[in-house]
């Protein structure tokens, strides 16, 4: 099991693309989460489903927005990883990639070195764009200078492996630049670059500002001509792609790139946290050329269900049916600490469901 992905589903605020299995909360119930991915992981190592001593090459925390979470909660999260899967403390410093998904107006210097300290040594930043005005639409909480800012501080603290997350085909009437932001972004030299399409989700407010016209739905050749775009600007700048969405500065390897290279050769992941897949070693993955905001690449069950190990959340298996009651999910410390009496109910008022087949860990 090369790679563990971690889903945080908290969010300050619903982006108005998204339709993701995420919570928004004023109150994040951090430790009643913390207290629910432990027992998970602890009965995914009981079950065999994680096999204590795995070596991990990259672990994600993603979401949601993990950078929400107090940094001594996501201290405690990598602890009880490195203590289930019996990782060195060493291997925090060393081999292993250890990500977390931010928002530029999360970072500060105090919790970036404490992300560090904890272990992260990387950040995928959710900067989506260097308009204000596309912002605002986006409904995103930060500004665009809050971009270089957060990028700065993570730097100070350690962290210089930071991504970007950018967003191309908006609606046309926004009147985005779209060759200045990739200036913008270019110019914070990031050591990772994703470019992910808008996609049009069912029960987001762009859909309904789309159903009444006060918005244009995605326009393909569009989308085909700014992805291209991005290509040729990004490989005049020295960069490649490893993945359909994502590219990183060509140069001698080291850290950053021989993980790079083992998430795009390895097919074995594990995931935990509400709403999410693993896949097991050899089987296909559909990387997702289109995504809105910060989905993952994904691999779906139409076609492809042996694709999936498990289902690491409270309402599905593997194949994606129903659990019958005898199974570990309605074990005392699964119900009783874990998804939804110990969660206070914050996940059944998630709208794609804790038990959507949407993600999945590559």
């Amino acid at each position: 099991m090369p790679h563990l992905y971690l889903h945080v589903p908290f969010c300050a605020r619903r982006c108005s693309y998204c339709d993701f299995s995420i919570a928004v909360r004023k109150r994040v119930p951090a430790g009643e989460y913390v207290v629910a991915i432990e027992s998970e992981l602890s009965a995914l190592v009981e079950r065999g489903v994680v096999a204590s001593g795995d070596v991990l090459d990259t672990l994600y925390l993603g979401g949601g927005t993990p950078s929400l979470l107090p940094p001594g909660a996501i201290h405690r999260l990598l602890d009880a990883i490195r203590e289930q899967l019996r990782i060195p403390h060493s291997a925090f410093r060393t081999d292993l990639e250890v990500t977390l998904e931010a928002n530029p107006e999360d970072v500060t210097l105090e919790h970036a070195t404490a992300w560090r300290r904890a272990g992260v040594n990387r950040v995928s930043l959710g900067a989506q764009s260097f308009d204000d005005r596309v912002l605002r639409w986006m409904h995103r909480s930060h500004n665009a200078a809050r971009i270089g800012d957060a990028v700065g501080m993570l730097r100070r603290a350690g962290i210089d492996n930071v991504s970007l997350d950018l967003i191309f085909a908006l609606p046309v009437e926004l009147g985005r630049d779209w060759a200045r932001d990739l200036d913008h972004a270019l110019a914070l030299e990031p050591s990772h670059l994703s470019l992910y399409g808008l996609t049009v989700e069912q029960r987001t407010p762009l859909a309904r500002w789309i159903s009444r016209g006060a918005a244009t739905a995605p326009d393909d050749e569009r989308y085909a001509a700014e992805y291209l775009q991005a290509h040729v600007r990004l490989r005049t700048c020295g960069y490649r792609f490893y993945e359909v969405a994502t590219t990183r500065p060509t140069g001698p390897g080291g850290p950053t790139s021989a993980a790079a290279r083992r998430r795009t050769r390895s097919t074995a992941a594990c995931a935990a946290g509400t709403s999410r897949h693993g896949r097991r070693t050899g089987a296909p993955s559909r990387q997702a050329a289109r995504r809105s905001s910060q989905r993952k690449p994904s691999a779906t069950s139409n076609g492809n269900s042996s694709a999936f190990i498990c289902c690491f959340g409270p309402t599905k298996d593997c194949r994606s049916r129903p659990l019958p009651p005898s199974t570990a999910f309605s074990r005392p410390g699964w119900t009783g600490a874990g998804w939804r009496s110990g969660m206070k109910g914050w996940c059944a008022p998630l709208k794609a469901g804790c038990g959507s087949t949407r993600w999945s860990a590559t």
